[in-house]
């Protein structure tokens, strides 16, 4: 794992290397599909927050404001082809990231599950580590390059590889509750939970898969909220409302 300047790892600031997963719903802003550019470019900033707190960040974003490969084979499409094309709209919003990224300075990379050669470089971890020892943000996108698993898993598994400390889940809502807070009003928040007791209570966290492979290598997942500015930062400083999904 990459050295950090030991003044920059605090109690308040345990993290050296954390993957940010978050759906590309997210993306939408206030609109009903697509990408909203006031957003891609908040979104923006709060990685470099982050990023200025000494923290190397990788990420990987959902196509949920493009096209969602389960809602297009429930729609008849064979599940192959429309979870392809959800790779592909997750390629859209990895470039859209990186380019407000880079507007602010941020060098960034943009990785592929997919061989896109014209617009991003292939996945090959030694170099995505490397690009993120250097300070860089790595955006990997198309998934894990195949179908039938989804951006939560490809979250997952690009974390192991990275030997990130954390996932932070970008959501809606500020932490996993005992039911949908969006529904019933009653539902209570987590402070922290274990990864058994996310799978057994069906929580939704992250798809069962996702969840089982963090459990396996001890990756604890941060649940917080992305709608308002700053949010990202003070979950990596263990600040705000959040929940900790662990071992």
């Amino acid at each position: 794992m990459a050295e950090v300047a030991s003044e920059t790892i605090t109690q308040a600031n345990p993290y050296k290397r954390i993957m940010l997963k978050m759906s590309g719903e997210i993306l939408m802003g206030d609109k009903e599909y697509g990408l909203d550019p006031d957003t891609v470019d908040r979104m923006a900033q709060d990685i470099k927050d982050v990023i200025e707190m000494g923290i190397e960040v990788c990420v990987v974003v959902g196509a949920g404001n493009i096209f969602r490969g389960v809602s297009g084979a429930a729609a008849g499409m064979d599940r192959t082809t429309a979870d392809y094309m959800g790779m592909l709209g997750i390629v859209i919003n990895a470039l859209a990231l990186q380019n407000a990224l880079e507007n602010m300075g941020i060098q960034t990379r943009v990785q592929s599950g997919i061989r896109m050669d014209s617009i991003c470089e292939p996945y090959i971890r030694r170099k995505a580590m490397r690009h993120m020892e250097k300070g860089r943000v790595v955006i990997f996108a198309a998934g894990t390059g195949n179908p039938y698993f989804t951006s939560d898993t490809a979250g997952a598994l690009r974390a192991s590889e990275m030997d990130c400390d954390a996932i932070f889940k970008g959501t809606k809502v500020d932490g996993v509750y005992t039911a949908d807070p969006m529904k019933d009003p009653d539902a209570k928040r987590y402070d922290k939970i274990s990864f058994i007791d996310v799978l057994t209570k069906d929580l939704r966290v992250m798809d069962a898969t996702a969840i089982s492979l963090a459990r396996e290598n001890n990756i604890p997942i941060v649940v917080f909220s992305v709608k308002d500015k700053g949010n990202f930062a003070k979950a990596a400083r263990q600040e705000g409302n959040f929940t900790v999904v662990s071992n």
